[in-house]
């Protein structure tokens, strides 16, 4: 899981973070939820620290399988934002007005703009204030942190540009004081200087200035510089990753991207997941930054580096997703739908979408994936019914004029 989503997986039992924003997984069951569960918001645990990502991740996914959400679901989320266009992990009196005590942050809003961005222009003006509230935090050195003013950092940086792009922004031309979010991304990429982690990215510089890989951070820096959402998308097949390359000085981020790319592959290679752990704890497999990697690595075309990982967390990612609810559910909808021979309806014996959908309000229409192939088919159906319907009618007819005769 990433660093976004840290407090909120310490109050559900599954993951903490600790450190540079390594988080882990953790065993126990979830404690009851310390505030009532709203209508229309989708899971069961305690929405206090991650409400509002859940529920954006949640409808992202439903939109990838062309699932039609609740109403209510969609009136939730928006209802979250605060005047100013940002949000919080999770505001229990949506009708009291924001005030210094909600504390807003980057990683909430930025989640939330990708799913009302692709509610199709239902919440443009919504998205359009969230934006304008984004760019306004930007850092001078380009990036973003957690926190409004707080340090960049990679993780961060990386969903807002996701933000951005799906709410159809030139991310190169977001700019502070001349710096733009590639320009926070490479002084967090380690140096092509041979090392085993050269260019991978590091959440944050160390007390020290210095740069450790983290997975999470590279994950969340390779979808940014992208352009990808939180999603993903299935890429035509690419290439493996070439060597470790210095990146330029302009505004793309292909190299930084596919350097980052390489550093994933190399980590999942051994077992075909990530793993973590706590201070004097075993390692142990690390679902979400998997899954995350996953999707990283599909929507660059990697889908041979993908593919081990892919087929562990189909044999692996039941129980976790079980414990995780919505934002688990929906983060292996993301795997499925961008990594190459996946099926969503069948990933490790489970219907992906049925099981997301139970965890929220009933949905309004649902199909197979993005193709209209569910509306295809209504259609098809009522031209057979319409036709079934008038050779009934003829016949009927026809047989009262044969009587009649």
């Amino acid at each position: 899981m990433n660093v976004r989503r840290s407090a909120a997986a310490l109050a559900v039992g599954i993951t903490v973070t600790v450190s540079a924003a390594t988080p882990v997984a953790a065993a126990g069951p979830s404690p009851s939820p310390s505030v009532a569960i709203p209508a229309g918001l989708y899971g069961t645990s305690d929405p206090t620290y991650d409400g509002v990502w859940r529920q954006s991740l949640a409808l992202l996914a439903q939109d990838a399988v062309g699932v039609r959400p609740a109403d209510s679901a969609v009136a939730w989320l928006a209802g979250q934002q605060c005047a100013d266009g940002a949000f919080a992990a999770f505001r229990a009196d949506p009708g009291k007005a924001c005030d210094a005590k909600v504390v807003v942050d980057t990683n909430s809003t930025a989640a939330a703009v990708q799913a009302l961005a692709a509610l199709a222009g239902s919440h443009d003006a919504r998205v359009a204030r969230a934006v304008a509230w984004l760019k306004s935090v930007e850092n001078p050195d380009g990036g973003w942190g957690y926190s409004p003013g707080g340090a960049s950092d990679a993780n961060s940086t990386g969903v807002v540009m996701d933000a951005l792009g799906a709410a159809g922004v030139t991310v190169p031309n977001v700019r502070k004081d001349g710096k733009s979010p590639y320009d926070a991304l490479r002084k967090l990429a380690l140096p092509c200087d041979g090392g085993t982690d050269a260019g991978a990215f590091a959440y944050q510089p160390d007390k020290k200035g210095g740069l450790v890989a983290n997975a999470d951070a590279t994950a969340a820096a390779v979808l940014g510089l992208a352009g990808q959402s939180l999603a993903g998308s299935r890429r035509d097949d690419a290439g493996a990753p070439a060597d470790c390359a210095r990146p330029d000085s302009g505004a793309s981020g292909t190299t930084l991207s596919r350097n980052g790319a390489r550093w994933l592959t190399r980590a999942l290679a051994k077992d075909g997941h990530l793993t973590t752990a706590l201070p004097g704890a075993e390692p142990q497999p690390d679902y979400g930054n998997t899954a995350d990697a996953v999707v990283a690595l599909s929507s660059l075309g990697l889908h041979d580096q993908a593919a081990k990982p892919l087929r562990w967390l189909e044999t692996h990612a039941k129980a976790w997703a079980a414990r995780g609810g919505p934002a688990a559910y929906a983060q292996l909808v993301f795997v499925a739908t961008t990594a190459k021979g996946a099926d969503v309806h069948d990933f490790g014996g489970q219907d992906l979408v049925s099981l997301l959908n139970a965890t929220g309000p009933e949905v309004r229409a649902a199909s197979d994936g993005n193709d209209g192939s569910s509306e295809v088919a209504w259609a098809v159906g009522g031209a057979l019914l319409v036709v079934a319907a008038a050779g009934a009618v003829l016949f009927v007819r026809g047989r009262g004029r044969g009587r009649q005769q």
